[in-house]
């Protein structure tokens, strides 16, 4: 009897000094061992005119390449957009940018710079050209809403490109693609099959396309042409690879 009346005490003693233990364990201790991830912050701020105004173009250039660096390495901010979108409709609009991108669905456009509600005037139209409606809006942009930059973005694989190499006739897509027809004409010193199966060529003349669009800006648009003069704002032309989601930038 004695024996048994030991080991109970035994066992007790040993249940308290489990319990001690655990009670001693602290929330950084849990933290530590079982691996916690923290809470990632979640953004909800949006530009005020006085940011706006205080951005150089270079600077707007620069935190645009970083933002395409973060949707690169998956690390892309989080953001309430809700709350974004609160305090925008309270407090106005002040874009960093205006990008010109083409109508394709896999080029999504703030995601692919990182920016969220507010920060970029975003134009679409198959092929990325300019015709009056699109200068109106980039002089809008810029001369009236303050943005510091403009990004003509073309992309891998466009099949407005395409079908301006192909010649295509089709509706009213035929009138479109004569606004590419240029950067064909601009292709064809290019050594090798001109055609939309070449990838190569697709690719040389979706950034001739880019380059004759920015040229087409300066030369119609006197507004931005002005303001880019003055330094008031950049224009530059960026070629976006859909299998990578890295872009190229062009002078």
């Amino acid at each position: 009897m004695k024996k048994n009346f030991f080991i109970s005490i035994v066992i007790i003693v040993t249940l308290q000094l489990l319990v001690s233990c655990k009670s001693g364990i602290t929330n950084e201790h849990v933290k530590k061992d079982m691996k916690t991830p923290e809470i990632a912050f979640k953004h909800n701020h949006v530009t005020t005119k006085a940011e706006q105004d205080a951005l150089t173009p270079d600077q707007v250039l620069r935190e645009f390449k970083e933002g395409n660096n973060r949707f690169n390495s998956g690390n892309l901010t989080q953001r309430e957009h809700s709350e974004e979108i609160r305090k925008i409709a309270t407090n106005g609009q002040f874009p960093k940018a205006m990008v010109l991108s083409c109508l394709d669905s896999r080029v999504p456009v703030e995601d692919v710079f990182d920016q969220g509600i507010g920060d970029v005037f975003v134009g679409r139209v198959a092929g990325n050209f300019v015709n009056t409606d699109l200068l109106g809006s980039m002089e809008f942009a810029c001369k009236v809403a303050g943005a510091k930059l403009i990004i003509v973005m073309g992309h891998q694989h466009c099949g407005a490109v395409k079908g301006a190499v192909d010649d295509v006739h089709l509706g009213n897509i035929t009138a479109m693609l004569a606004n590419i027809k240029p950067a064909v004409a601009m292709s064809q010193n290019f050594e090798g099959e001109k055609s939309s199966k070449n990838e190569a060529y697709v690719k040389l003349v979706s950034v001739n396309n880019i380059k004759y669009t920015i040229s087409q800006i300066r030369a119609k648009s006197e507004i931005l042409r002005d303001m880019e003069n003055k330094g008031e704002i950049k224009i530059v032309g960026a070629f976006y690879t859909l299998r990578t989601g890295k872009l190229e930038f062009i002078n």
